[in-house]
């Protein structure tokens, strides 16, 4: 008798979804150790690139590359399918579930249907895991939801050729063939390096912790260069990165802190787990610069004041990550 699909409520679309596919076929690694071990963490504020006229902020990687690197360092193979014609997407993957096969989609969450109206909006790079199909209905394990949901055909079939930035394409994926127990000493560690450098090294103003420092440089101008309108629409967007899209730059810092606490039992440091209590902190003093722009972004605070001191808490930010990732260099 085959066993019920094993859904989780999950903090982010991408490392929840891959967890499933994981755990399905017989790898239970946390949602965490997915994040971290696919070296999910990092900044990036790029003036120069704007979304709705706005400059960009990130909290994480691009998407899809925690999948990329956490089957590169597990030795899985991930079969990876796109498509020009969506009828020949949905073929794919109706046999592939007849054949039992759970299937990771990429999708437009404006599309998906079994989003509250008030929750969809034009994001094509949402993650999901299709475990079966009842009638013209597809089963759905959606990492950000608590139960299993459906979704009709039609829906799902234009939430995978989504146009725009991130076009899914009709993408579908599944793990083809797995590890039967990898050591994950060796790639925690491996992941651990990669992120400490990318956050500390990369001499680029925009990245990593000289980003965050920029980020602050930036919100102390922006009452004089940009005027009482538009800089509380760029500050807005910081935030809504942060705790809206996603999980945002508090909730992968503390999705990172529990990776931390893991990696720490099985490698045995303890000065990980040091480094995962900072990294806690300073998740809440993110949030803490959240709930303080957000009352300036409602009309509650008001001047110039209060734009230098959200930018003396994203310094402060900047600083405390700089200490964690160098005492993990050093660590591991």
């Amino acid at each position: 008798m085959k066993q019920p699909f094993d859904h989780r409520h999950a903090a982010h679309c991408e490392s929840g979804a891959l967890s499933a596919l994981l755990r399905n076929r017989g790898l239970d690694l946390s949602e965490p150790m997915v994040f971290g071990i696919g070296g999910g963490l990092f900044f990036l504020y790029m003036p120069f690139i704007k979304m709705g006229g706005i400059p960009l902020t990130a909290y994480r990687d691009a998407p899809r590359v925690i999948i990329k690197n956490i089957c590169k360092r597990l030795g899985i193979t991930l079969r990876t399918m796109r498509f020009r014609k969506p009828e020949d997407s949905m073929a794919e993957l109706d046999r592939l579930l007849e054949k039992g096969i759970a299937v990771g989609l990429q999708a437009s969450v404006f599309y998906l249907s079994y989003f509250p109206r008030d929750m969809r909006f034009q994001f094509n790079a949402h993650n999901l895991v299709v475990f079966g199909k009842e009638g013209d209905n597809y089963l759905i394990s959606d990492p950000v939801f608590e139960h299993p949901v459906s979704c009709p055909a039609d829906d799902l079939r234009r939430a995978r050729f989504a146009k725009g930035i991130y076009a899914p394409k009709g993408l579908l994926y599944y793990p083809e063939k797995m590890p039967s127990s990898p050591d994950l000493k060796e790639p925690i560690k491996k992941a651990i390096r990669q992120t400490c450098g990318r956050m500390l090294n990369i001499p680029l103003p925009f990245v990593g912790v000289r980003g965050i420092r920029y980020l602050a440089r930036e919100i102390e101008r922006w009452p004089v260069k940009l005027g009482p309108e538009k800089a509380p629409l760029y500050l807005g967007s910081v935030i809504r990165m942060q705790e809206e899209i996603g999980t945002g730059g508090a909730g992968f810092r503390f999705m990172y802190t529990a990776f931390l606490q893991e990696a720490s039992d099985l490698l045995g440091l303890p000065h990980v787990k040091d480094a995962a209590k900072m990294m806690s902190e300073n998740g809440d003093l993110w949030r803490e610069f959240a709930v303080k722009g957000a009352r300036l972004c409602k009309g509650h605070e008001t001047g110039k004041e209060i734009y230098n001191e959200l930018a003396a808490i994203v310094r402060e930010c900047a600083d405390r990550e700089e200490e964690i990732f160098r005492l993990l260099k050093k660590a591991v």
